[in-house]
């Protein structure tokens, strides 16, 4: 069986934080699943938020920041993990995926999870997450996996609920990742037009 490659993005802001720690979680149960050759690149986004807000700015990514994004693109599977803030994902969450091309994420098997207080701030998967995930063109698995500061008092039990629904958005990301096989795009910065060319566009139009 071919190795496959997972990108884990956490949007948690804390070192630590409860959004890398469920990130974590997802991946360990991701490799159980998909066997111990699979490769996990975890990706903190407070790591690279100067650059995410450049690119937005800039609309051109800098050397780091697009190494980032190739390993995100290029995988064959993401783990997207986000803090839920005033009842939707977080602003560093949502402006990584906005600098993303278009068609960067088609039929990219993905798991969506958030963290939050407490389990009523859950529903911001299903109607901000999953939404902007269906908008980009991603193979979303059905479960998403939300733990709410409860879920950690006193440590997470095997057998408990946010250990059942881990195991299962790892079986039914390994379901997709079986029975697909995925083409990536190409990245536009490795042939980009040259300066010249554009402004010869502009003076023509």
């Amino acid at each position: 069986m071919t190795a496959r490659t997972v990108a884990v993005v956490s949007a948690g802001l804390g070192q630590p934080s409860s959004t890398r720690l469920l990130a974590d979680r997802l991946a360990a149960a991701a490799v159980r699943e998909l066997g111990p050759g699979t490769g996990i690149r975890v990706i903190d986004l407070r790591d690279h938020a100067h650059d995410i807000v450049n690119a937005m700015l800039t609309g051109f990514p800098s050397p780091t920041l697009r190494e980032v994004i190739g390993t995100v693109t290029g995988a064959d599977a993401l783990i997207a993990v986000t803090p839920i803030f005033n009842a939707t994902f977080s602003g560093l969450f949502k402006s990584f995926f906005d600098v993303l091309e278009p068609g960067s994420l088609d039929a990219m098997p993905t798991v969506i999870a958030a963290t939050g207080g407490s389990a009523r701030h859950s529903l911001a998967l299903e109607y901000a997450v999953r939404p902007m995930f269906a908008y980009l063109r991603a193979a979303v698995v059905p479960t998403a996996v939300f733990a709410a500061s409860e879920d950690w008092a006193g440590g997470v039990e095997s057998g408990s609920e946010l250990d059942t629904r881990v195991d299962r958005v790892a079986r039914e990301l390994a379901a997709v990742l079986d029975g697909r096989t995925r083409t990536v795009a190409p990245d536009p910065f490795d042939e980009p037009v040259p300066f010249e060319e554009m402004l010869a566009a502009q003076r023509t139009g």
